[in-house]
């Protein structure tokens, strides 16, 4: 019991040292090289066949045995965010402005120390295929889609695929499940308002896009609120609103960033529907007009 005991530690500590070389060299989507190279050479190591290219960055590993036709897939992602690391810690981030603040080191390194595992002990029958994504940050358009349309599936066939996610406040050792979807869709809206600027001292002669872009935050409070079936859920949060640089001039412009969730498609559809018409409703009320564009996630 003390040697495998002491295999264990040992296992441990190896990812725990690869797990901070990936957070020491964070790479953000469709960038990740070094840190695609690194998997793609662990895995060679361990006796995968690896196929490199992917998405631009993806790895897939694939380990076979037996004679079963059965085919899994497991999955983890590897991009950074451009996000300042000011932890302070010794496997602190050495890029100023990339840092591993999502946790898919970890996730790299789990599924890394997963496949070692499989391949030293693994006792099945049939196809594990491990699936090294990059750019999950991207949303729609990103990492995953990028790999589907370039042929994962059709290359790597899996009758399930299999991910997880780490999340702050769950105790190490628990894992959170459910039934259905597990996370919402994520758009991107921005909302451009488009008035007359003017002076200050004389709003009477503008068209004011701040007033209509303040009264329009107002009027998105009341989607969740008064439109979504209060079992279902959904949340639209303004961002940022952008407007003017002076004290004294009305500007010509504003713009209003909003992330809008759901966990429903028809839901989905139903804020897109009332968002719209908000936006354009709020602005005509207040003689500017409303131009807004939609930008898919997942």
């Amino acid at each position: 019991m003390g040697a495998v005991h002491e295999n264990a530690n040992l296992a441990v500590e190896e990812f725990v040292a690869l797990r901070r070389d990936f957070h020491r060299h964070p790479e953000l989507a469709f960038a990740e090289h070094r840190t695609s190279a690194r998997v793609a050479e662990l895995l060679q190591q361990w006796g995968y066949t690896v196929h490199r290219g992917l998405g631009g960055t993806g790895v897939v590993g694939t380990l076979v045995r037996g004679s079963s036709s059965r085919r899994v897939g497991l999955r983890a992602d590897m991009d950074a965010l451009p996000i300042a690391e000011q932890s302070g810690r010794p496997w602190a981030s050495v890029y100023t402005g990339c840092m591993h603040a999502c946790g898919h080191d970890g996730h790299t390194a789990m599924l890394l120390a997963g496949a070692k595992r499989l391949a030293t002990h693994g006792r099945f029958d049939g196809t594990v295929h491990l699936i090294f994504q990059p750019a999950e940050e991207a949303g729609g358009g990103g990492g995953a889609q990028r790999m589907i349309q370039e042929g994962l599936f059709t290359q790597f066939p899996c009758d399930a695929i299999f991910a997880m996610h780490n999340m702050p406040g769950v105790a190490q050792g628990h894992l959170v499940m459910r039934s259905g979807a597990m996370m919402a869709s994520a758009d991107e809206v921005t909302i451009e308002l488009r008035g007359t600027g003017g002076h200050g001292a004389m709003p009477h002669r503008a068209a004011d896009v701040i007033v209509a872009g303040a009264h329009l935050v107002t009027a998105l409070q009341t989607v969740v609120s008064r439109n979504v079936d209060p079992q279902l859920t959904a949340v639209v949060t303004v961002g940022h609103f952008h407007a003017g640089q002076a004290y004294n001039v009305l500007p010509p412009t504003a713009t209003l960033g909003l992330t809008v969730r759901a966990g429903d498609r028809s839901v989905r559809e139903l804020l897109r529907q009332r968002i719209d018409a908000l936006a354009h409703a709020q602005a005509q009320s207040f003689g500017v007009e409303a131009h807004i564009t939609w930008q898919s996630g997942y």
